[in-house]
């Protein structure tokens, strides 16, 4: 693997890749199985003069780095996120657009669960943490997503407190998700009618504490105690789909 290159697995998500940008794909290749189904992918990388190739099983575990590779892998340019701004939250807040914000969560697992997520519901970004211990867009993360990563837009904020501030600015509702302290899954009332970001926090110690005091307010996903907390992604889940269908419901009420 070459320096700016990673690799992406399964067929959904080297599928998404090739919809959104088919000229970053360096080389792929294939099991038998998989052959059938990537005739039009593999037409478009022979007019590119790009490698495609049917191998053996063992060589696609090589070149995915991983025996989890769903019979393709795709060579493709690593799209790094950019800087998200302050101009980025104000036009954002214009066009009533939702985000999902990750705080240092650092298992990249967890990142492709919650892209895969966000895609599935329609929430088409996702701001990650600029710090060097939060997961990056990489190979795990591609193929956990299925598709997902190249579904949304990745950012990344160098200060996400600071960021934060500047989506409260623009109108957001900022909502921090707290795994004890916080009100109950949607019960608080936050700006009618306004976009919402989602703050999920780091697996193992939550919100900084400057990350949670920049949210508008803190919810808490009610349980029965057995355990003592949800997965990050499962969270996220949650409440994605709780503020989708509230917003929905206010919709409705306002009609």
């Amino acid at each position: 693997m070459k320096d700016g290159e990673i690799a992406i697995c399964g067929l959904a998500a080297v599928q998404a890749r090739f919809r959104r940008d088919a000229p970053s794909i360096r080389r792929l290749y294939f099991d038998r199985q998989t052959s059938a189904r990537v005739g039009m992918i593999c037409r478009a990388l022979a007019a590119g003069r790009r490698v495609y190739r049917c191998v053996a099983a063992a060589e696609l575990e090589r070149v995915a780095g991983s025996v989890h590779h769903g019979g393709i892998v795709a060579v493709v340019d690593e799209h790094r996120p950019r800087a998200a701004t302050a101009q980025d939250a104000g036009a954002w807040g214009r066009r009533r657009e939702n985000v999902v914000v990750l705080d240092r969560v650092g298992n990249a697992h967890n990142l492709g669960a919650i892209a895969r997520t966000a895609a599935y519901l329609g929430v088409t970004r996702l701001v990650i943490a600029g710090d060097p211990a939060a997961a990056r867009p990489g190979a795990a993360a591609y193929r956990v997503a299925e598709g997902g990563m190249d579904a949304v837009e990745v950012l990344a904020a160098p200060d996400v407190a600071a960021f934060l501030r500047s989506l409260s600015a623009a109108g957001f509702d900022v909502i921090g998700a707290a795994a004890r302290g916080g009100s109950v899954s949607g019960g608080a009332a936050g700006r009618p009618g306004a976009p919402w970001a989602l703050v999920l926090g780091n697996e193992e110690h939550g919100l900084a504490p400057a990350v949670a005091a920049a949210c508008t307010r803190l919810v808490t996903i009610p349980g029965c105690g057995r355990v003592e907390s949800l997965n990050v992604s499962a969270a996220a889940a949650i409440l994605i789909h709780e503020l989708l269908s509230r917003a929905g419901r206010a919709r409705v009420r306002a009609t």
